[in-house]
């Protein structure tokens, strides 16, 4: 009884950890008359070996029309995907598949479309390091900010804000570093009001984490953007004539 017990207890719980591991990319092509391995590999921005191995072809040359091969690292976009969604089911980042796929508008993708899951095999690694390197401390700060700012937008407005901070440290008008951005004082105003009201100290949420994430990997929906602001809440003249770059959700995006 008990070792039975035991047993279904272990079987379960490799189920949950099967459930929560990413899921592999790959989708399937039917082999139409005249096709080659090499043909179909440039057709989804493959490689022959990739595809081969995938199938454990041994010779390349030989496959017929009807066959069904598995493309690796590849994902055909559904109704109502975003890339966000993408990069959730396979552990990826949006910037890293943005980037693996020559997608540049990472809010206009279609179904149909064909995305390149970077991974072994793939035509186009995933970047490998960050666009600006910043301590765990940093990081955690910039998230805070993030969920401060922008808990109740949209995925893409999150990663739109944390965006706006890395552009400001990279513009030789703001401080050089996360954290002298995020607590910069300029003539007597706080830049963000979460450091003044104090809201800048409670927790992350694992989504502002994600879309702090994404922009240190490069995705930058804000177009540039060195600011933001929610025009129903501030009346802050400067501000509003700042050339404006995007809107997503409340927030107006300005360079």
């Amino acid at each position: 009884m008990f070792r039975s017990l035991k047993t279904i207890l272990l079987l379960s719980l490799c189920l949950v950890l099967l459930g929560s591991a990413a899921a592999e990319a790959a989708i399937n092509h039917t082999v139409q008359r005249g096709e080659t391995v090499w043909l179909i590999s440039q057709q989804y921005g493959s490689s022959v070996a990739a595809i081969s191995k995938a199938n454990n072809l041994a010779n390349a040359s030989l496959i017929y029309p009807g066959q069904v091969l598995v493309i690796p690292n590849k994902h055909r976009v559904a109704p109502g995907e975003t890339l966000w969604l993408i990069s959730q089911r396979y552990g990826s980042t949006v910037a890293a598949i943005a980037g693996a796929s020559g997608v540049t508008n990472t809010a206009l993708i279609y179904p149909g479309q064909i995305l390149t899951i970077p991974g072994e095999g793939s035509s186009a690694p995933a970047p490998s390091s960050p666009i600006i390197n910043i301590s765990a401390a940093e990081r955690d700060l910039l998230a805070r900010l993030v969920r401060a700012e922008a808990g109740g937008e949209p995925y893409l407005g999150q990663v739109a804000v944390a965006a706006t901070v890395l552009n400001r440290v990279k513009d030789p008008r703001y401080p050089n570093t996360v954290s002298g951005v995020i607590y910069q004082i300029s003539g007597g105003y706080y830049q963000y009001c979460p450091v003044q009201n104090g809201t800048i100290n409670l927790p992350a949420t694992q989504t502002a984490i994600n879309a702090t994430n994404d922009a240190l990997n490069g995705y930058d929906p804000s177009l540039g953007a060195t600011g933001f602001y929610n025009p129903s809440k501030t009346t802050n003249q400067w501000v509003r004539s700042q050339p404006v770059t995007t809107v997503i959700g409340n927030h107006i995006f300005f360079r």
